[in-house]
C-alpha cells in the first residue's frame, strides 16, 4: 500500500477513527493488525519474515535480560544477529554474492557456478531488520529492559508509518510510547497534517515529476552527452531527497496524528557545509545506527589515525552495501568515505586557503561556498547510486564532460512547461528549506503570522492538486 494512493488515505482515516474510539488497552491490537495488513498489501507471504524476526528477537531479548551469565547473553545475541542477518543476506545479497564469486572463479577458469534465485526482495526488509536488531543489541548492552509484552514488541517491529522505509527507530525511543495512553490533540493533528501535506508535495510535485527526466536520460545513457547528464544528475539529487524525505515526512506526520513521535530523518542536507555535516542531515536514523552499532564498536576515533580512517572507510562501505546489492552502491559508499577522510586530512589546508582568499572574513559567503562544494561532491556520488550498473555509471562519468552535441536537450525535454514547473518546484523547496534553516539558526527570525501560514497551506494543497503527478509511483527506498 503506497502512501500516495487513495487506498492509504482511506486506510489511515479508518485507523485514526478506530484508534481514538477504542480504549487504550486494546489500541495496540488495532495498530498491530493494521500494520500487518498494510505490509501484506505488497506480498502476503513476506509477513512471515516479520513474524519470524519478531519472535526471535522477543525471545532473545527476554533471555538476555533474564540471565546474568555473559556466555548465555552472547549466545542469544549471536543467535539474533545470525538469524536476522542471514535472512537479509538470503533475500537481498545472495545473488550479488553468487554472481561476484562466479565472475572471480571464471577469471581463473573455474566454471562451477553458484546458483542464483529469482526472488522478490521483501519491501523494507533492511529497515525492520536493523530496527529489531538494535533492540536486541541495546538489551545486551543494558540500555533497554526487555519488553515482556509480545504485542507491544511486535508493534514496535511493524508499526506501519515507518515499517517499509523508516525512520529506523530505537526501542528506547518508540517502544515506551506504545505504553502511554494517547488522547486527541488538535495541535498534533494540525502539525501532523501539515507535515504529511509537505511530504506529499515533495513526492508528487517534485520527486515524481523529476523522475521522468532522470529515467529518460539514465535509462538511455548511450544516447546522451554533456548537459542532459548534468541536469539529470542534478534532478536525481532532488528526486531522491524529495522522495525519501517526503516519505519520512508523511510517516512522521501520520504517527504524530496518532500521538507518537518518530525521530527526524532529514535536516536540509544540501545546506551541509562538509560531508560530515551532510551525514548529520541525510537519513539521520541510518547514519546514527551505523555510528552506534558499527563505527563506535570498531573503535570510532578513539584509536590511532590510520585505524580511525579504516573505521570510517568500513562504515561507509557497509552503508553503501546496505543500500543495494551492487558494486555501484559500494562505490557510492566508498566515495562518501573518501570524501570524509579527505575532509579530515585537509581541514588545516582549507582553513589557510580561506584565510588567504579572505573568505573567512565573510562567514555567510564562506558557508554558502562550502555548501556548494559539498553539494557538488554529493551530487556526483549520486551518479553511482542511480546508474543501472557500473558500466553505465562510468559511461555517465565520461560523458558529463563531453559536449560534442552542444547544449541540446533533445530527447530529454518533450514539454517545456513541465520542465519549467520542475525547476520552479526545486526553487520552492530550496526557498522553504532556507527559511527553516534560518529560523533554526537565528532565534531572532520570528514565525510568520497566522494568516500568512494559512495562505501557504492553501497554496501547498492547491499545488499538489494542480501540479502533482498521480501515477502511483513507488518510493525509491522501498527497494532497499
Amino acid at each position: 500500500m503506497l502512501f500516495n494512493s487513495i487506498q492509504f488515505l482511506v486506510f489511515f482515516t479508518a485507523i485514526v477513527f478506530l484508534f481514538f474510539s477504542l480504549p487504550h488497552k486494546t489500541r495496540w491490537v488495532l495498530l498491530l493488525l493494521g500494520s500487518y495488513y498494510f505490509y501484506m498489501c505488497w506480498k502476503v507471504e513476506y509477513i512471515f519474515l516479520i513474524l519470524l524476526s519478531t519472535v526471535i528477537d522477543y525471545i532473545a531479548g527476554l533471555v538476555i535480560g533474564a540471565t546474568k551469565r555473559i556466555s548465555i547473553k552472547r549466545i542469544f545475541l549471536a543467535f539474533s544477529l545470525i538469524t536476522n542477518l542471514g535472512i537479509l543476506f538470503s533475500f537481498k545479497y545472495w545473488n550479488f554474492f553468487s554472481d561476484s564469486v562466479n565472475q572471480v572463479a571464471q577469471s581463473f577458469n573455474i566454471f562451477h557456478s553458484l546458483p542464483t534465485y529469482e526472488i522478490l526482495l521483501p519491501v523494507g526488509i533492511s529497515f525492520y531488520t536493523f530496527q529489531t536488531l538494535s533492540y536486541t543489541i541495546d538489551v545486551y548492552r543494558g540500555k533497554k529492559e526487555p519488553e515482556k509484552h509480545l504485542g507491544i514488541f511486535a508493534l514496535y517491529v511493524a508499526f506501519f508509518p515507518q515499517l517499509v522505509a523508516g525512520p529506523i527507530e530505537r526501542s528506547t525511543h518508540l517502544m515506551p510510547q506504545f505504553h502511554e495512553e494517547k488522547s486527541i490533540d488538535p495541535r498534533r493533528f494540525a502539525s501532523g497534517l501539515r507535515l504529511m501535506a509537505w511530504g506529499f508535495f515533495k513526492k508528487l510535485v517534485i520527486a515524481d515529476r523529476l523522475a521522468a527526466y532522470v529515467d529518460t536520460v539514465y535509462g538511455n545513457a548511450g544516447d546522451f552527452y554533456g548537459l542532459p547528464f548534468w541536469i539529470a544528475t542534478f534532478f536525481f539529487a532532488f528526486q531522491i531527497y524529495c522522495d525519501f524525505s517526503g516519505y519520512s515526512d508523511i510517516a512522521i506526520g501520520a504517527a504524530k496524528i496518532l500521538g507518537y513521535d518518530l525521530m527526524t530523518n532529514f535536516r536540509r542536507p544540501y545546506f551541509a557545509i562538509d560531508i560530515s555535516d551532510f551525514w548529520k542531515r541525510w537519513h539521520i536514523s541510518l547514519s546514527t545506527w551505523f555510528r552506534d552499532y558499527v563505527y563506535i564498536p570498531l573503535g570510532g576515533n578513539k584509536v590511532r589515525k590510520s585505524r580511525w580512517y579504516l573505521n570510517l572507510a568500513i562504515t561507509f562501505l557497509v552503508s553503501g552495501l546496505w543500500h543495494g546489492a551492487a558494486w555501484t552502491f559500494v562505490i557510492w559508499g566508498a566515495l562518501h568515505g573518501f570524501y570524509l577522510i579527505m575532509s579530515i586530512l585537509t581541514v588545516r589546508l582549507r582553513q589557510k586557503l580561506a584565510d588567504i582568499s579572505r573568505l573567512s572574513r565573510y562567514p555567510n559567503f564562506h558557508r554558502v561556498f562550502r555548501a556548494l562544494i559539498t553539494s557538488t561532491l554529493a551530487i556526483y556520488a549520486w551518479v553511482f547510486f542511480r546508474a543501472d550498473g557500473l558500466d553505465s555509471a562510468l559511461l555517465v562519468t565520461r560523458r558529463l564532460f563531453d559536449f560534442s552535441a552542444g547544449l541540446s536537450l533533445q530527447g530529454m525535454v518533450q514539454n517545456s512547461t513541465d520542465f519549467i514547473i520542475a525547476w520552479a518546484a526545486i526553487l520552492v523547496l530550496l526557498g522553504v528549506d532556507l527559511v527553516v534553516e534560518l529560523m533554526e539558526k537565528y532565534s531572532g527570525v520570528r514565525s510568520f503570522a497566522l494568516s500568512t501560514r494559512w495562505l501557504a497551506y492553501g497554496m501547498l494543497i492547491f499545488s499538489i492538486l494542480l501540479f502533482g503527478v498521480f501515477n502511483g509511483q513507488d518510493f525509491i527506498y522501498f527497494q532497499f
